[in-house]
């Protein structure tokens, strides 16, 4: 699914087969998922390949190296000139983008690391969570305390939490999961943050216990340039009875529509909600299309 014999990864200066880029088994990050990485998207553009907010990723990539104690020799303009030769070397326009930052020297220690390796893979990726409007459940799993790790790093063992949230939500039926905080707020889904709409006015969760994903932040510029309120505050599930729609953002899953959260149904359809519109901005901007600044588009979502 993610490569053949054929794929060309990055791997420590080196551009080689994927199926070449190994890892030890005594390296420190395989024991205690010591690692961070970055989820990014290149689209075809009529301008020719371009990778959406490259600079803004890289940036975070190094907050979470810091954050960690992970050393990183790489600027922001490297990373990002090595992730184009990547997509040329596989013939890929159209791609997800993984890099990968890991401490691969055989280390049982709990200490941070001293020198780490690069990976960046890149491979052909549909919209992570499709297209269809989602079912979600709330959580019995929180997100992790801001205070026990660093929330705003996108490091490796975080998802962790991820991968049981949404486990345990698609085994009783649901399609994702929705976490709260420690403090019982709406956080965000396990790969994805979320939005509610009501009375034309969006509402997400604001810096805390979330990851603030670029796509986030992203759709939260596009609203606010399109005249549309967004609220950036903490919230409790029971508030989602007064919503009328609501989605989630995120590279892997760009926009997607919510059907519902438990019993609660939201009664717009996602083409008709404030999200569904952002939603088609979001393409146009990221394929390289003219993004169109419409006047009513804040009365047409109401």
């Amino acid at each position: 699914m993610y490569f053949t014999s054929n794929t060309i990864a990055f791997l420590d200066g080196e551009f080689v087969p994927a199926e070449q880029a190994t890892c030890g088994v005594y390296a420190q990050s395989l024991h205690y998922g010591y690692s961070v990485f970055e989820g990014i998207r290149a689209y075809n553009t009529p301008a020719g390949t371009r990778i959406f907010k490259a600079e803004e990723h890289y940036e975070r990539l190094h907050y979470s190296c810091k954050a960690v104690g992970l050393p990183l020799e790489y600027s922001v303009e490297e990373l990002t000139r090595i992730s184009y030769e990547v997509l040329e070397r596989n013939n890929l326009t159209d791609a997800y983008i993984r890099p990968l930052v890991y401490a691969a020297t055989p280390n049982m220690s709990l200490k941070a690391a001293t020198s780490s390796n690069l990976l960046i893979a890149v491979w052909e990726w549909g919209k992570y969570l499709g297209d269809q409007s989602l079912r979600l459940t709330i959580s019995p799993y929180e997100r992790p305390n801001p205070k026990a790790v660093p929330i705003e790093a996108k490091v490796g063992g975080h998802y962790v939490n991820s991968i049981i949230a949404s486990t345990e939500a698609k085994g009783r039926g649901y399609d994702e999961a929705l976490l709260l905080d420690m403090n019982g707020y709406v956080a965000e889904g396990p790969g994805a943050n979320f939005f509610f709409e009501r009375d034309g006015e969006l509402y997400t969760a604001p810096q805390g216990s979330i990851l603030r994903g670029i796509t986030r932040n992203t759709i939260i510029d596009l609203a606010r340039e399109a005249g549309i309120t967004v609220h950036e505050k903490f919230f409790k599930p029971e508030e989602l009875r007064t919503a009328s729609a609501a989605f989630m953002t995120g590279t892997a899953a760009e926009v997607i529509g919510i059907a519902s959260v438990d019993d609660v149904v939201f009664e717009k359809s996602f083409q008709h909600s404030i999200g569904g519109m952002l939603a088609s901005h979001y393409h146009a901007l990221v394929t390289g299309q003219a993004v169109s600044r419409n006047a009513s588009f804040a009365e047409q979502a109401r």
